[in-house]
């Protein structure tokens, strides 16, 4: 039951103190007012929030978020490594510093973290509201993705050189597996009297050193947390059976693993090809449009596709052929024990070098 406490002031005005019982029978203030109507409705108003079961004790409510994001949240929140190193992204860039200027896709990551935090502390009863609730976030418009056809398959299969890469593709066109899944196969997950893949595990790539040892962290369960079967095509069976006995790949190797340490940098080609047999550029945001292959197709552009990285490669290497720059040497990719394959060795290494790419007009 709340009630009153009286406190008169040096100057003769009388204040009073609405009091209350927490959940553990503690008296407990509900803020001092000047009149008894004010002070009684704030303690029957905590009344009402511990009866509701929402707060337990208010001043645990009374710490900075970032006292409770770093010391609280992220060391005790049970979440996967890969969203653990996310969201420490997103709080240390977005939401403990002030940021101005942010565009609608990093508000969107952000508010679903902050949203994650302000959950917890209000089902831990450090708050008694979710602050997140019902504020709304700029749209985000959705790209529109390119699906490969079979076309385009079969140009990408026969530019590459590799028999281990163009069977990694196969066997990823033919499975629809993803990543950490396809990289983290073994023969032992192959079942060749049924032409099935069993999908039991995942590898998680975790790119920030915080983690410590090494990058590669599995799973024991996919992305979904429930095993399946893949059934695969006969011709595949018979490619992945030569595959595993061409490479005497025991049971727990892996099926696809990184060929070997490697310059982070690809090579620069010898020759590049003129700017104007390549087409143009998707406009940018001033609607501008430039020939694939030039600087400024990269810069201006803001073009990212094999061609105009090598010219600016090319740019690079005719400035440092006078003396006018001084890089850094290139870092070396190590292979772990396990060998596992990242998708971004991937895509530098094999995909953007082989991708048939298309030009402006072409189909």
């Amino acid at each position: 039951m709340a009630w009153l406490k009286a406190r008169t002031k040096q100057d003769g005005a009388v204040q009073y103190t609405g009091m209350y019982r927490d959940i553990k029978n503690r008296e407990r203030s509900a803020g001092t007012f000047a009149s008894k109507r004010d002070a009684l409705r704030a303690a029957r108003r905590m009344e009402r929030e511990v009866d509701a079961g929402r707060i337990a004790d208010p001043t645990r409510g009374r710490q900075t978020l970032t006292r409770y994001v770093e010391t609280v949240w992220l060391p005790n929140h049970v979440i996967e490594d890969s969203t653990r190193e996310r969201y420490t992204y997103v709080i240390n860039k977005h939401i403990l510093p002030v940021e101005a200027g942010v565009r609608p896709p990093a508000i969107r990551s952000a508010k679903v973290c902050l949203d994650a935090i302000l959950s917890t502390a209000f089902h831990d009863q450090v708050t008694s509201l979710h602050a997140g609730r019902g504020v709304k976030t700029p749209p985000v418009p959705r790209k529109s993705r390119t699906i490969i056809t079979a076309a385009h398959y079969q140009r990408l299969h026969q530019a590459l050189r590799d028999p281990d890469m163009q069977l990694l593709a196969e066997t990823d066109i033919e499975t629809g597996l993803r990543w950490g899944e396809l990289t983290e196969l073994r023969p032992k997950d192959i079942e060749f009297a049924t032409n099935t893949i069993l999908v039991s595990r995942v590898v998680v790539h975790l790119k920030s050193a915080q983690h410590g040892g090494s990058r590669f962290k599995v799973k024991e369960y996919p992305k979904d947390r429930e095993w399946r079967r893949v059934v695969i095509a006969p011709h595949l069976a018979d490619k992945l059976r030569r595959h595993i006995t061409r490479g005497r790949l025991g049971p727990d190797d892996l099926l696809f693993p990184l060929p070997g340490a490697t310059a982070a940098r690809g090579r620069r080609p010898a020759e590049l090809p003129g700017p104007s047999l390549l087409g143009l550029t998707e406009p940018n945001d001033k609607g501008r449009s430039y020939h694939h292959g030039t600087l400024t197709a990269y810069q201006a552009g803001k073009c990212r596709c094999q061609v105009c990285r090598d010219a600016l490669a090319d740019y690079r290497a005719r400035r440092r052929a006078m003396g006018m720059d001084t890089p850094r040497r290139p870092r070396l990719v190590q292979t772990d024990a396990d060998r596992h394959m990242s998708n971004d060795w991937f895509r530098h290494h094999v995909w953007t070098l082989h991708w048939p790419r298309r030009t402006s007009g072409s189909g």
